[in-house]
């Protein structure tokens, strides 16, 4: 087994680190686990024992449930797990995403898990970590991805409200419940009107306030007094809530959905929403190439989205690249 092999393996149940015994964002229930962030495809319940950044702690357990074993440490902290010495990085994904960096023999490898290079006032900002061996997320990998300004995102999405709120429709802007809702929240301009919650939202906000994250004043929907008006309210729900009866209570609306998705024609027409903003907690093209530069890595693992392109534009460039697989692709609630 080379160094190399020691470190990182792909096995039938995900990453595995043999010289350490543990997986890394394991697809079925293992001894142990090192997980990069609480989105579920990445975080499965099960586990006999995980290890996760300390600032994701209150939402991780809300994914995995209150008995779940969780060994939370500190940015930067290293922890020795069988001669493996382990430790997590800010990846400015969504609060507590972290990427994991194994060191053993000389040889580093880090696991990025998902990340962005964007600043986002909800988490902790990416931080690029030297390293041999870089295993990369690909979700946006194509040159057509290059995001916007967030400010920019932000300034159009207040006229959007202000232009709803001048024909008496509330605004619905459908946003991924962990990361994404937040990061729009800590955001907006409260003073534009009051903002409501789906419950889905609502309890993951807690969770962020409950870990130090400023957020602006938000109700939960299902706690609106019968006749409430909607009309000058910015509401924040997760994509499932669209075209189901909950939506009815709020009378005239204009529809919005908050994605990368967005910046591919056709893709509002295809969510049956009204407008569509570009916005992402997944890094575009450019950031993609930058935080791979910046590993310093000559060998680079790809996963989850449009691998080959990115495999192939590494290989032009000299590197040792491979696309691998994930058994879980997305789960549908953070791009």
């Amino acid at each position: 087994m080379t160094a190399t092999e020691a470190l990182l393996q792909l096995t039938r149940d995900g990453l595995f680190c043999p010289a350490g015994r543990f997986w890394i964002d394991p697809w079925r229930p293992v001894e142990r686990a090192v997980l990069t962030h609480a989105h579920a495809d990445h975080a499965r319940p099960g586990s006999e024992r995980y290890l996760a950044a300390a600032e994701g702690e209150l939402v991780l357990r809300r994914r995995l449930g209150p008995e779940a074993r969780i060994e939370a440490v500190p940015y930067g902290a290293e922890v020795d797990r069988d001669g493996v010495r382990v430790s997590l990085h800010p990846a400015g994904h969504v609060l507590g995403s972290a990427q994991v960096r194994l060191e053993h023999r000389g040889q580093v490898c880090v696991v990025s898990g998902d990340y962005k290079a964007a600043a986002d006032p909800t988490c902790a900002v990416f931080e690029p970590v030297a390293c041999h061996h870089f295993v990369t997320e690909s979700t946006f990998g194509l040159p057509v991805f290059r995001w916007p300004e967030t400010a920019e995102v932000v300034d159009e999405l207040h006229a959007w409200w202000r232009g709803n709120q001048e024909q008496g429709k509330a605004s619905l802007l459908y946003a991924y419940a962990l990361g994404k809702a937040q990061r729009l929240l800590a955001s907006i301009d409260p003073s534009i009107g009051p903002i409501w919650t789906h419950g889905a939202v609502e309890n993951l906000v807690e969770d962020y306030r409950g870990a130090g994250v400023p957020l602006p004043p938000t109700r939960r929907v299902s706690e609106a007094p019968d006749g409430t008006d909607w009309s000058r309210a910015l509401v924040v729900a997760p994509p499932s809530a669209h075209a189901t009866p909950w939506m009815r209570r709020f009378g005239a609306l204009s529809t919005a959905f908050a994605s990368g998705w967005m910046a591919l024609r056709g893709t509002r027409r295809r969510r049956s929403v009204d407008r569509g903003f570009v916005l992402s907690d997944h890094a575009d093209w450019g950031a993609l190439i930058g935080a791979i530069e910046q590993t310093g890595a000559q060998r680079v693992w790809v996963t989850h989205g449009y691998r080959e392109p990115l495999v192939r534009w590494l290989e032009e460039a000299g590197l040792e690249a491979r696309a691998i697989a994930a058994r879980f692709e997305s789960e549908g609630d953070d791009r």
